[in-house]
């Protein structure tokens, strides 16, 4: 284990994430207006009506598979009867399903934005950077998912879990990182730089899921037009003033 191995495994997810929650909170007090995604909707939507579900529901599966083989010890699936094998099946066909479409909808959204002049004019240096980054992240992360296909492969529970759980306890273990193939490692490196760089990019629009509108009460719409006055059949209508009634006789 060497002092890059501390660094990069022991120091950068702490410098990364002070810096992804000091830079959110910068921009939301600096740029509150800004947390969007810098919708180009109006300038193209049949493309980005199918690859923009595709990508995010895809992402979604993603997190949560990343969420779940990472943060669950091996013990856990013990405790519930779940085998090894079994588990390492549905990693590989779940994982590689949401990777597969997450790839599947960022391609569309790239030859939309290459393809549609109004929509690659809008964008900005930020994506520039973070784009390429995402894809990078995405090609890394499907590597390591068919990595795992072959027999007697790397087991990652036994590894790269150890690692980023024993992060939380402030107690690294860097080892079990620094020992771990090279494409996962490299896919944890550029994960953390995505990280670094998501509060001054559209990315940080993910922290502005509308969750509210599903807790919000109703909305009451009424009409801005004046109200009809309400008149019984039986009694003649009334004229308005100034009418002829109210006019004076002449002499």
């Amino acid at each position: 284990m060497t002092h890059l191995d501390i660094a990069l495994w022991g120091a950068l997810p702490y410098l990364v994430l002070a810096l992804l929650v000091a830079g959110t909170a910068w921009r939301y007090h600096y740029d509150r207006f800004g947390f969007t995604t810098r919708s180009s909707q109006l300038h193209e939507n049949r493309l980005l009506r199918v690859g923009g579900p595709l990508f995010h529901y895809g992402l979604f599966f993603v997190v949560a598979g990343h969420a779940g083989g990472l943060l669950v010890p091996e013990w856990v699936t013990d405790r519930l009867h779940v085998s090894e094998e079994l588990y390492h099946e549905n990693a590989l066909l779940m994982g590689g399903i949401a990777g597969a479409a997450t790839a599947a909808g960022l391609a569309v959204l790239l030859y939309r934005r290459l393809r549609v002049r109004a929509v690659r004019r809008a964008t900005s240096r930020s994506d520039r950077i973070v784009i390429p980054l995402l894809v990078a992240v995405i090609a890394a992360g499907l590597a390591a998912t068919a990595s795992g296909a072959a027999a007697q492969s790397y087991d990652y529970r036994e590894g790269v879990s150890i690692w980023f759980r024993s992060l939380f306890t402030l107690d690294p273990d860097v080892a079990a990182m620094a020992h771990a193939p090279l494409v996962y490692r490299l896919h944890a490196l550029l994960a953390m730089a995505l990280f670094a760089l998501w509060p001054f990019s559209r990315l940080v629009h993910a922290f502005t899921a509308p969750l509210g509108y599903l807790v919000r009460p109703y909305v009451v719409y009424r009409s801005h037009a004046r109200p009809t006055p309400y008149r019984h059949p039986a009694k003649p209508a009334v004229p308005a003033p100034g009418g002829p009634r109210d006019r004076p006789l002449r002499r």
